[in-house]
């Protein structure tokens, strides 16, 4: 072992031909030679006395030993490449960073993303996947994601970013032909725009207790789609406040129920890091952080 880690640059190339996919496309990368890529390898195969990769003049692929030895050698380069992340000042922050978090705050957040996140950190690349249910923070590989509500798996390092206020809400046109609830009992007979988790709907709950599961021939699975059907007149939603701020305070939808709160939501940041946390995670959560707080009610 000792003599490969001797020569960590021929696993850092097989790592970066896995990805790249030839080695053409890893010499791009890194800005050197096929020939050099491919000594770099047949160094490593003579370390192993194991064939990694299936050569032919089209493709590339790996061996079963290759695969083995990927599912092994991947993981520990990216735990070293985070482990000095970890540590590196933030004005030198770079690396790959994968994030999910619900699509009504991204749909919010993405062009402040790019214009300052992005545009401060031009070292840090992201792919910012918007959904609204449940990931796989590990087996999908992610470096953070943003959810909103109670977290299930204990096991993961979680970080409380904020309070999220939620609200019934409804286009005025859907009032005018239902007419305004004044009750809980009232909006029990009108049709909503359920939202649903893995096909279940869930249950709304007011700060008193009481609970209702929403009614209604619509069910979607996005707040995105959310906010869409009900400015379409569809039904009664349930949404985060930030989310519909600004359809509020133009007219475009009513709030219901006011003198009957509901309680706030926690935003959580979840990685699985523990205590080495990598700087690029940190400073994207902290931007998250300070976004949303800018959106609530001072």
């Amino acid at each position: 072992m000792s003599n490969l880690l001797s020569h960590s640059s021929n696993l850092i190339t097989f790592v970066r031909v896995v990805e790249a996919g030839t080695f053409s496309a890893a010499a791009r990368n890194a800005g050197t030679t096929p020939s050099a890529i491919s000594k770099s390898i047949a160094r490593l195969e003579a370390e192993l006395n194991a064939t990694l990769f299936r050569r032919s003049t089209r493709t590339l692929s790996l061996t079963p030993e290759g695969q083995a030895f990927f599912e092994r050698v991947a993981p520990l380069l990216q735990a070293l490449d985070d482990s000095a992340d970890a540590i590196r000042p933030a004005g030198n922050a770079r690396g790959h960073l994968r994030v999910s978090m619900p699509s009504e705050l991204g749909r919010l957040m993405l062009t402040r993303i790019h214009s300052v996140f992005l545009a401060d950190h031009p070292s840090i690349d992201l792919d910012l996947t918007l959904l609204d249910h449940h990931v796989d923070l590990i087996s999908e590989g992610y470096d953070v994601i943003y959810r909103v509500g109670l977290l299930s798996d204990s096991s993961l390092r979680a970080r409380k970013l904020a309070r999220m206020d939620m609200v019934l809400v409804a286009s005025p046109g859907f009032i005018d032909l239902q007419g305004q609830p004044d009750s809980i009992e009232d909006l029990r007979r009108l049709p909503f725009v359920r939202y649903q988790l893995w096909g279940r709907t869930l249950p709304i709950v007011f700060d008193s207790g009481e609970t209702l599961l929403p009614q209604g021939r619509v069910g979607v699975d996005s707040g995105f789609a959310l906010r869409t059907a009900v400015l379409g007149g569809m039904g009664v939603a349930y949404l985060m406040r930030c989310t519909v701020q600004q359809d509020l305070d133009q007219g475009r939808l009513v709030q219901l129920l006011q003198k009957r709160p509901l309680p706030s939501l926690d935003l959580h940041a979840v990685h699985a890091y523990g205590a080495n946390t990598p700087v690029r995670v940190k400073l994207f959560t902290d931007f998250v952080q300070r976004e949303v707080l800018n959106w609530l009610p001072g």
